[in-house]
Formats: C-alpha cells, structure tokens, sequence
C-alpha cells in the first residue's frame, strides 16, 4: 500500500484544484457529470503515477513528481488568470492566440492582478499540492517502481475505468451532448473539470472536423412563415416592421424586388464534380438551404457609402440622449434594433471576425487568423470592391496586434490597412488607449473625396482598464462623467467610452459639411461586452450588473447590447424598429440586402433582418434564442406572449444550430470560397 500513497495523493490533488477553479467560474455539475468527473479524474492520477514511477530510483521519481505537480497546477493558474482577466472561459487557441497576445501586450493589468489578494489566494491554492508534496509528503513517499502485481491492478483499474467512462458518455444524452455532439470548451470545463475541457479542446483541433455528422442531414428547415404570430421580425413584403404612418403620396409605389438572394451556382453539381469529401459535403448541405428572398429594403442603400465600426468594449448603456447626442441621434434615428446580441467568444479578434465574416469564431482565437491565405469573396469589403468602392481599413493601435498587418489586408479593401507603426502613428498621440476622435480626425480628408467609399473602423477608445490613472480617454473625458451615481470602474468605463461619442459626433458634421451625410452609411458594433469592468472581481459581474441595472446571471443578459446602423437619409422618415433577436452573424447579409450586392444568403448563418427568415440567434457553446424563446442550458424557455410553439420545435432548431456550426467550422478549415465563389467569378 506504501506504492500507493502518491497516487491517493496525486488524485485528491487534483480534485481540490477542480473544485477551487470551479468554485471560481461557476461549474455546474449533474449526479451523472460528478461521477464521470470522478473517474476521468481517476484516469488521469493513475496514468500520472504510471509516467513518475517507471525508475528504479526514488529520489529522482521524487524530482519528477515534484516537477508534474508543478506542470498539473500550471493550466488551472493559467486559466484562472484568463477567466479573472476576460470573464469568459476562452479555449486553447483563444489563450495563445487571442487572449494570450493581450495578457503579453498588459503585462501590467497582469501583475496587478496577480498580486491583488483574489490573485494571491488563487495562486496559493493551485500551488498548494505541490508545496505540501515538496515540503512534507515528499519524505513520506516511497517513490518505488510498482511490482507486476500493482501494474496488473492499475492496468485493470484503467480498463474499467475507461470502459465506464465510455458508456456514461455513450448512454447519457445529457454528457453525450456536451462531450461530443454539442462540443464546446467552456460547458466542457463547467461540467467535466478543466483538465477534460483541455482534452477534449485538444481532440476537437484534430479529429472533431472529421467525425462530425454529416451536416445536411441536421437541416430540417422551419418554414419561412413558421413563426409566432406576434413576432416583430421585418418580411418580405411592404407590411415589414416599419413603426410608421405611411402619408398619402400621388408618388407611385415602386416595385418590390423579388426572387432568391442566391448566386448562380449548382451546388449540388459542384459537390458532385469535386473529389474532396469536406467541400462536397458543404456543397451538399448549401444546396439543401432554403434561401431569404429579395424584399423591400433591398437595394435601399445602393451606391451609397459605408462606414463599418467595430467598437471596442461597447455597450448599449453608453448611449444618453444628453450625454451622447450623435450616438443616440444613430440608434433613434435610423434602424433600431432593441434586441441585439454580441456573442463574446475570443475577445476583441473573435467579435471582429464574427462583424466582419457575418460567423461565430468557431476556431477562437485564431479564427480570424486562419483567414490570412483564404479568399475572402464573401466579406462587404469585397463585394463593394467589385461595384467599384474605394475601401481602406484603420486601427488606432499597434497595427501588427492579432496580426492584423496580414489578416486585414486580405478583407477586399482596395488601399489595404493601416494602423500605429505603418502611418497612424502620424494621427495619433500616443498614449493608451488611443483617441477615436483623433483616428477619425486624422483619416476622414484620405477617403472623403473618393465617393463611393467603404471604410472599416477598429476602434480601441473603449479599452480596459477602467481607472482614471491607467486609461488616457478616462483622464480625458472624467468631467463629463464625474457626476453620474455610479462606482468609479463603471464612470471610467463612460469615461472612456466618451472618445467614440467625441468621435462619431466629428464624424457626423464632417459627413454633414461636405454634403454627403445622406449619402453615407454607418453601422457601429460592438466587438464585446465590457469584461474589463469586472476583471479580478470576486463577485460576479458586479459592475457589469450596475452598468446594466440588472443583475447579469447569464450569457444572454451579458452580451445584450446595441446595433447602430444609421444614415442621413433615414431621417426623413420615422425609424425602422426591428424587434427580433439579432446577433452579429446578422450585419452581413443585411448589409449585403440593403447595398443591393449580389451574394447568396445561403452561404451565410445569419439572416437578413428584413426577410422572412426566422429569427435565430446563437452562440458556439449551442444556446440559441428566436421569437419562441431561448435555449440555454439544455433547457427551452418560453418567450413571454408567445401561446403555442410548433411541434419539435426545439429539436429542430437544435440540430440546425448545430448544422451552422458545422459549417462555419469546416468554412474556417476549408477555404471554401475559394472553392464554390472564386471559379465563377464571384
């Protein structure tokens, strides 16, 4: 039994750890997931011990235990970071892509954060095993090599182990969901432990693209007109939720445009014709896509131009009639959204893409990334190119940040990308965060004359940290919200999102005196919810709550925010109102519906906001929402007014969420519009 010390050892370590970091995150963990967290824990000690006792030498068994508990801590110190840093369980690639790049560009928030005493105790307590194991265990562990009657039992041991693991996930729909069919990383940690949410997070980058079902088999596709009968989503016909009185006009009413938003493109010919089994399978599962129709609002902005932001850290509460004029004049005065969705999934880098691809960052943080040797036919950039736009990309920080000197160039902007370190450092000053107002200042004369322009906007006014002292835009803008009734994080957090109002409001008059207002389109979203406010807060979403004023228990009130999409000509008339839930997989085809572009809807998992394509709104861990109600959890809840749901209902939309998913993970490995868009001109 003395062999066996360290490995009783080794597995209650282990558990303490998990329990530490779930207490911290918030596991949540059925009978059936705490048993399976048992065993996978089991497996992972009892192979642990096998990988340190293989010498016949104790002392230097005893420097390899030493140095495994050390590497066992490590990715629960790690993520806790991350976690306290983000308030999202980001996966692999997100960490050494996505977040890993900002924790390396903060180093000082970082060092801040670990030597608070949240950050001390966290840190104590995962290397607590290993310093009693160093300091008394470790004179108490024999550290032989096990005889060949103890590998028989653990061989044993593992066999059943594995063999009961393998049938709980196999039987159990509830652990076979999360395990397998509805993967994702952070309800893989909250309901099996980190060390399995890191497994399986590493099995899905090799093998999950392959074993996935086959995706045109999980499209039961509701019917356009199967909706709830007080849905507020816009149709395809003149009666779309317009929130006016339309006044008598001798004017005739135009026509209407009609038919699919569909390109020409066989693709059931062109699965047929291509000998690669991955692209064949997304060809088939497009051409079994029922398509949105033309409508209405098709065409509406047409030659106009657009200017697209992706705005750092903002929220919906930021805008105040008083406070910030030109932001609540776009999002009263134009298409108003009230029910849209930012899902944060990979930071910054991951709402960028999701703004930019009109998809969810499916691969983390290095979905954006992955796109640098794609051809990326499908994004505005592109298509406004082919019409002739004069387009060009700007950041206000260092330009080479989550690669965007590679990745940004290859959007379809015709004059390329430029940010701090390749000509912005001429505009700016330099601090940090970096102005908005002075991005804006500084480029608005290099495009304003080249009618029609496509412009696209990162900004970063917005940023973390929320302090007086350590945010710039803060400091800048503190007198205008000293006053306000709240905690000092959430007025430095108005603070500094101040600098976009600053920013938009010289935009707006500048757009004004050179007469083009009416002719220019912004659209302004968010990248993500504000998880700097919270960062290292023991409770949780404290003064994301008070920003809110609601308490923020789940990921729908978290990423709750606004969709500005606005131009002077909007004005002339009473503002379009579009209830539903949407999400940013839904910026793309709208715009491309409403700049009159040729694109297939089909290729896109968000809809156009003004077709007759139901609402549905869905984030990568599979919790959707539409008209109906909202999935989260495993569980459906019905929307309040909302009488009778169709029969399956929620089975259905399940399995089409997950199709999109699919699709937009073999999108992202594929290249596939390389493949269906580029041989035909498109």
């Amino acid at each position: 039994m003395e062999r066996c010390i360290f490995l009783l050892y080794l597995f209650l370590s282990i558990i303490f750890q998990e329990i530490v970091f779930g207490a911290t995150i918030g596991s949540r963990l059925s009978v059936v997931e705490i048993v399976l967290f048992l065993f996978f824990s089991a497996i992972y000690s009892l192979v642990v011990f096998l990988l340190t006792s293989f010498l016949n030498k104790p002392k230097v068994n005893k420097i390899i235990r030493g140095l495994v508990l050390v590497l066992l801590a490590l990715p629960y110190i790690i993520w806790n970071y991350v976690y306290a840093e983000f308030r999202i369980l980001y996966d692999i690639d997100s960490v050494t892509n996505g977040a890993g790049g900002a924790l390396t560009g903060f180093t000082n928030d970082i060092l801040a954060l670990v030597f608070s005493v949240n950050g001390m105790f966290h840190l104590i307590a995962f290397l607590l095993p290993t310093l009693v194991y160093i300091f008394y265990f470790r004179k108490k562990d024999v550290a032989l090599r096990p005889d060949a009657k103890m590998y028989a039992w653990i061989s044993g041991t593992l066999v059943v182990l594995a063999v009961s693991s393998f049938l709980i996930v196999k039987f159990d729909p509830g652990v076979k969901s999360t395990y397998k069919d509805e993967y994702a990383f952070e309800n893989a940690v909250k309901e099996m432990g980190l060390l399995t949410g890191l497994r399986l997070d590493l099995k899905d980058h090799e093998t999950a693209l392959q074993e996935m079902p086959d995706i045109a088999d999980l499209m039961p596709e509701l019917d356009e007109t199967d909706a709830p009968v007080d849905a507020s989503a816009a149709n395809d016909t003149e009666e779309a939720k317009v929130e006016t009185t339309p006044e008598p006009t001798p004017e005739p009413t135009p026509e209407i445009p009609s038919g699919p938003q569909v390109l020409q493109i066989d693709f059931a010919a062109l699965a047929d014709s291509t000998a690669d089994k991955e692209l064949a399978e997304l060809d088939r599962y497009i051409s079994k896509l029922t398509p949105s129709n033309k409508n209405a609002y098709t065409g509406l902005f047409k030659g106009k131009n657009l200017i697209f932001m992706t705005a750092e850290a903002f929220s919906a509460e930021v805008i105040d009639p008083e406070r910030t004029p030109a932001l609540y004049r776009m999002a009263t005065k134009g298409i108003n959204f009230n029910e849209f969705y930012q899902f944060s999934i990979a930071g910054t880098t991951g709402g960028e893409y999701a703004n930019i691809f009109g998809m969810p960052a499916v691969a983390g943080g290095k979905s954006m990334s992955n796109t640098e040797e794609h051809y990326n036919g499908i994004t505005i950039g592109h298509l406004l190119n082919k019409e002739g736009y004069y387009g060009k990309t700007y950041h206000n920080s260092d330009y080479t940040f989550y690669n965007r000197h590679k990745t940004h160039i290859n959007l379809g902007y015709s004059d390329g990308f430029e940010g701090y370190g390749n000509g912005m450092e001429k505009i700016l000053t330099r601090c940090w965060p970096s102005s908005d107002l002075e991005m804006i200042q500084g480029t608005f004369e290099q495009y304003a004359d080249k009618q029609p322009f496509d412009i696209y906007y990162m900004t970063v006014s917005g940023h973390s940290a929320y302090t007086r002292t350590g945010n710039s835009m803060t400091a800048k803008n503190w007198e205008v919200v000293q006053d306000m009734p709240y905690s000092d994080p959430v007025k430095c957090y108005y603070g500094c999102q101040q600098e976009l109002e600053n920013a938009c409001a010289y935009l707006i008059q500048a757009l004004e005196e050179k007469g083009i207002a009416n002719d220019t389109v912004i659209c302004i979203s968010p990248d993500h919810f504000p998880y700097g406010l919270d960062t290292g807060n023991n409770e949780s979403f404290q003064y994301l709550s008070e920003l809110f004023g609601y308490p923020v228990t789940n990921t729908f009130e978290r990423n709750h925010n606004k969709w500005i999409l606005w131009s002077g000509c909007l004005e002339e008339n009473d503002p379009i109102v579009i209830d539903s839930p949407t999400c940013s997989y839904d910026i793309l085809p709208t715009l491309c519906n409403l700049f009159g572009v040729e694109y297939d809807s089909r290729l896109l998992p968000g809809r156009d906001v003004f077709s007759a394509t139901p609402a549905l709104v869905f984030d990568t861990g599979y919790q959707w929402k539409s008209d109906y109600g909202t999935y989260m959890n495993g569980k459906f809840t019905q929307a309040e007014g909302v009488e009778t749901v169709p029969e399956n209902y929620v089975k259905n939309v399940n399995a089409i969420v997950q199709g999109k998913l699919s699709y937009c993970k073999k999108v992202l490995k594929t290249d596939y519009y390389r493949h269906c868009m580029e041989p035909f001109g498109y």
